[in-house]
């Protein structure tokens, strides 16, 4: 069990920890571009991120039963409709979590 002593020390340290690895890149590529390698994880790793997620969120449906994953593709369907309807990610994730947790109390 951590004492309130080691609790104390460690917050401030992770935050630190935490800061510094959230600056480095602005300090490291401030003065000149990033190598190709880094621009390539900018532009696809995100869109490979969402695709993955994907997956994983339909991956327990089971497709012979008529029912399962109606939750799953109803909420998926209005993440796709509410991005590109609006192209906001922010609306599209929390719209179609908030549909799918209230899709999830009522059926």
């Amino acid at each position: 069990m951590t004492t309130l002593t080691e609790a104390l020390i460690a917050v401030p340290l992770m935050g630190l920890v935490i800061l510094a690895t959230r600056a480095f890149p602005f300090l490291l590529f401030s003065r000149r571009d990033p190598p190709a390698l880094i621009r390539f994880v900018e532009r696809f790793i995100p869109p490979m991120v969402m695709a993955v997620l994907v997956v994983y969120c339909l991956k327990d449906i089971q497709w012979a039963a008529w029912p399962s994953g109606i939750r799953e593709i109803s909420a998926l369907a209005l993440v796709v409709t509410l991005h590109l309807w609006k192209k906001n990610a922010m609306l599209s994730i929390f719209g179609g979590t908030a549909f799918f947790m209230l899709l999830r109390a009522l059926i």
